[in-house]
């Protein structure tokens, strides 16, 4: 049964490169990779996707419209110095704990599609099942402050038209969790997503250009801003923490090896393609809308950019609008681990349209983000998302976990000084997970006074 898999997914691929002309190289790879190989069972594709595609599901999930918050979340606690200090050591770490991972997706001969089977390969059952939970609760937790973030674009494009109370953001995050749900349904998986990737980075620019030059006309009209970092002395050691949880949560999906998954041949080759695509010319964006909504406002910028900015009426809506749909493509592919896990099980395979698979999709997705759409009106404390899915969940996952995987994968050829260096990565980011854990649940605690439970924000 396994080898059936292995041969037509080989057949799939030869066949896709004879149409772009490269069935010679392609061919003797799959031949290599048939044979050495071990591929999962899985109901959704995979090994089809060029890197260029999965390139761009990752920039998606990098620029997506919470890049309109960090100038708040990240610039506002560290300031100029030590905000453009983390935001490049951010990205410099990050692509080197992802590459880490992407170059264990074939380890040990079995093609690790799931983060969750890689964790299990090395560490045993127990890791297997921890992994999954961090997996979840982080996608999860993504997929809420997505609602949120999607119900607040909504709200910030009504209000630029009504001034009322008609509508309240509690209406807009379950306006934004249908719309979600009916996304769900008809993207079947994750590569199925397709053009919605092309409409995904127009959607991104829209908003980015539009909140970079309104922010940049605000700001050559402003006086001498106020960039000191608000605060007591201990609040500011909190909140410094928490933004640090904010800079790894910007970069980092939490799901590599299912995006990886998605790529054909060679595998880990077009992987680091893709990683690269994502931490230079993907991070550009999200750079230049960071500074400059903070180099505009100062320490009085908010959680979300779109919401302070000054500029014609349409503009702001546009960019609202841009920012709700992309936030919609997006949610999908941090929800896909978990739509590939149900598929799976209950053996939904075949046509999307078949009755059975439909009718799986309408009220299995549409059920799970209800629950998150739920959550999200309960509590829409955006920001505070941000830094405990950081923390709980981004930190392990990303850093922790991926430095002990290739520390335990690759221990007999490394040398004293590598073995130390992944270790030394290991306990600074198992105490940064920690110190931004309590600081972000201070964090929620202290906005729970403040605001109700489906609160108007």
């Amino acid at each position: 049964m396994q080898e059936d898999k292995k041969f037509t997914l080989a057949v799939k691929n030869v066949s896709a490169a004879a149409a772009e002309g490269q069935l010679g190289v392609t061919l003797i790879a799959d031949v290599e990779n048939l044979a050495d190989v071990e591929i999962p069972d899985t109901a959704h594709q995979i090994s089809t996707d060029s890197w260029f595609q999965v390139g761009f599901v990752l920039t998606t999930g990098i620029n997506s419209a919470y890049v309109l918050g960090y100038s708040g979340t990240i610039m506002v606690p560290l300031g100029w110095a030590w905000g453009i200090i983390g935001l490049i050591l951010a990205t410099a770490i990050s692509l080197y704990a992802n590459a880490l991972i992407a170059r264990l997706h074939e380890f040990g001969g079995t093609r690790h599609i799931r983060y969750r089977d890689l964790a299990g390969f090395i560490y045993g059952s127990k890791a297997y099942s921890l992994t999954w939970t961090l997996q979840y609760v982080n996608l999860f937790m993504i997929n809420v402050g997505y609602i949120i973030l999607a119900g607040s674009a909504l709200k910030a494009a009504y209000v630029l038209f009504r001034n009322d109370d008609g509508m309240k953001l509690p209406h807009f995050i379950a306006i934004a969790g249908l719309v979600c749900a009916m996304f769900a349904i008809c993207i079947p998986h994750l590569s199925a997503l397709g053009i919605w990737l092309g409409f995904s980075t127009v959607l991104s620019l829209v908003y980015i250009v539009i909140a970079f030059l309104l922010s940049v006309k605000d700001g050559v009209k402003s006086p001498p801003r106020d960039y000191s970092i608000p605060g007591t002395s201990t609040s500011k050691i909190f909140t410094t923490i928490g933004a640090s949880a904010n800079l790894v949560f910007a970069y980092n999906t939490g799901m590599l090896p299912e995006i990886q998954a998605t790529i054909r041949q060679p595998v880990v080759k077009n992987m680091m393609k893709a990683l690269y695509l994502q931490f230079t010319v993907g991070v550009l964006p999200l750079y230049m809308v960071t500074f400059a909504g903070y180099w505009a406002y100062g320490s009085s910028t908010p959680t979300y950019l779109m919401g302070c900015v000054n500029g014609p009426v349409w503009a702001k809506a546009m960019a609202n609008i841009a920012a709700f749909l992309q936030s919609v493509i997006a949610l999908h592919i941090f929800a896909s681990p978990m739509y590939e896990y149900l598929d799976t099980k209950h053996g939904i395979k075949g046509s999307a349209l078949a009755f059975k698979n439909l009718s799986f999709r309408i009220l299995v997705r549409g059920g799970y983000l209800t629950i998150n759409t739920f959550v999200s009106a309960l509590l829409p404390f955006l920001g505070d998302f941000m830094s405990l899915t950081g923390a709980i969940s981004t930190f392990p996952l990303t850093f922790i976990l991926a430095n002990h995987m290739y520390l335990m994968a690759h221990k007999n050829k490394l040398t004293s000084i590598q073995k130390l260096w992944h270790w030394i990565n290991i306990c600074f980011f198992a105490i940064m997970s920690a110190a931004a854990t309590i600081a972000a649940l201070r964090l929620i605690a202290l906005d729970s006074k403040t605001y109700h439970a489906f609160a108007d924000l």
